[in-house]
């Protein structure tokens, strides 16, 4: 039973990965209802209630600014998930099959508008409003950008690493919290830990013997979704 925020870091670091929402989308989460469910879970652990011990929503960012051993990010489906350190290496050598950015984009598998992204986050750590006002992003191209931003963190050239706010001429923080990216390199780096190579087959398997030992009733179809990004 996960009550708080440790008892879900530490049953995390157990499975090794798992969705962000409150959907295993057929695979696994570690919190499997959404808030529009919890009326009806007995549980301490609520959604959107701000309760940074209580409130998965709240633990996405915390990960991230507390601990060095965990990823968020939009990982699976199209959406977020966490993956903890032993785990990333696999899913990297499946998703990155050994390509640097530049030879994913000569290859033709990463599109302009991502490629124009990474750029400015390859150069350090910084926030979506900087992101866009850097590369001169205009709001016709919102629907591309949004497409480009989940396909690197998918592929995992990039990589969610806390929240900041927009500064005005006096360096006074206002409005909300944007999230901050950084390369996946960096943001492992920074935390102490070169990602060691692996070879893409075999972490396949390990990933999916991982995945039927969470979920025996996963299928295949969504299973391979799930590894391969």
């Amino acid at each position: 039973m996960i009550r708080n925020f440790s008892d879900f870091c530490e049953e995390l670091n157990e499975c090794g990965f798992s969705m962000g929402g409150g959907n295993a989308k057929g695979i696994f989460a570690l919190i499997p209802y959404g808030w529009e469910e919890q009326e009806f879970v007995d549980s301490c652990v609520k959604w959107h209630t701000g309760d940074p011990e209580t409130d998965p929503w709240e633990w996405r960012m915390r990960v991230l600014e507390e601990r060095d051993d965990i990823a968020y990010s939009k990982l699976f489906f199209r959406t977020s998930g966490y993956i903890n350190k032993e785990w990333y290496p696999y899913f990297y050598a499946v998703r990155r099959n050994g390509e640097s950015f530049e030879e994913a984009y000569e290859s033709g598998t990463i599109s302009f508008m991502a490629k124009r992204i990474y750029d400015i986050i390859s150069c350090g750590e910084i926030a979506l409003h900087d992101i866009k006002r850097f590369g001169g992003f205009r709001k016709e191209d919102n629907s591309q950008f949004d497409r480009a931003m989940v396909e690197l963190q998918t592929r995992m050239f990039i990589t969610m690493c806390g929240r900041a706010q927009k500064r005005n001429k006096y360096g006074e923080g206002y409005g909300w919290n944007s999230t901050v990216f950084t390369t996946v390199e960096s943001f492992w780096s920074e935390r102490g830990f070169e990602i060691p190579e692996y070879d893409p087959a075999e972490s396949y398997d390990k990933i999916k013997a991982q995945i039927l030992k969470l979920n025996p009733q996963a299928e295949q179809k969504k299973i391979d979704k799930f590894i391969r990004g």
